[in-house]
């Protein structure tokens, strides 16, 4: 499915780092510029255990090391944090608020994206409210959220269809899928139609976190 369209995605193609929740700023540091010298293309700042304060000064450090790697920086949940800290763009979940109002606040330089979980109809409903990129999950079980509802692969499949048909000036919006992915699962992901695969201890709990971006990244070469 990858191959058929000409439409670009509006979000990068390939490795979407999440961070996880480690508290050595350093450790994260490090792992995120190895992760982006095996092709990472975004990261996403997402910190559940850090008071506000914290949470912004990391974001701030964080960030500015993406942007000296060329990584692109998303904020999940908070997307007055994102714009705080100048972000790229802000992740919505379910209970973030509405797109239609980051949008209309944050402008159109800003990234958006969308939880959509498994269901075709909250990525039509965030297509048509100007979401950059749809995300799905989870796909696989995750450590990380283990009460997740679970994700097809056909429905990642509906999905990318949705996205194909929003085509508009040559762009369409991204497919993003998370949820227990690693390189060893990542293909049929890619093949049902993900533009980029979300990752955080698939990548980052990694032994050689530079080689498993990587591998991932191969997947979306045609």
């Amino acid at each position: 499915m990858t191959s058929t369209s000409s439409a670009i995605p509006r979000f990068p193609k390939g490795v979407y780092g999440l961070t996880p929740e480690w508290p050595e700023l350093d450790r994260l540091a490090l792992a995120i510029e190895q992760a982006a010298s095996g092709g990472m293309t975004a990261l996403q700042w997402r910190r559940k255990t850090l008071d506000a304060a914290s949470s912004r000064s990391q974001a701030l450090e964080i960030g500015a090391l993406c942007r000296s790697l060329g990584v692109l920086f998303l904020v999940n949940d908070d997307w007055k944090l994102a714009a705080a800290v100048g972000a790229d763009g802000v992740h919505l979940g379910r209970d973030d608020g509405e797109l239609r109002q980051a949008r209309a606040e944050l402008g159109d330089g800003m990234i958006l994206g969308k939880s959509c979980y498994n269901d075709p109809a909250l990525a039509q409903q965030a297509i048509a409210d100007g979401a950059d990129y749809i995300a799905f999950g989870a796909v696989y079980p995750s450590s990380t959220k283990p009460g997740a509802v679970r994700v097809t692969l056909e429905q990642i499949r509906q999905g990318r269809s949705l996205a194909e048909a929003a085509r508009q000036d040559g762009t369409r919006p991204g497919v993003v899928v998370i949820g227990g992915i690693t390189e060893h699962n990542a293909a049929p992901v890619v093949e049902a139609g993900a533009d980029s695969l979300a990752m955080i201890q698939g990548l980052f709990d990694t032994p050689d976190i530079r080689r498993t971006a990587l591998a991932c990244r191969q997947l979306f070469v045609a």
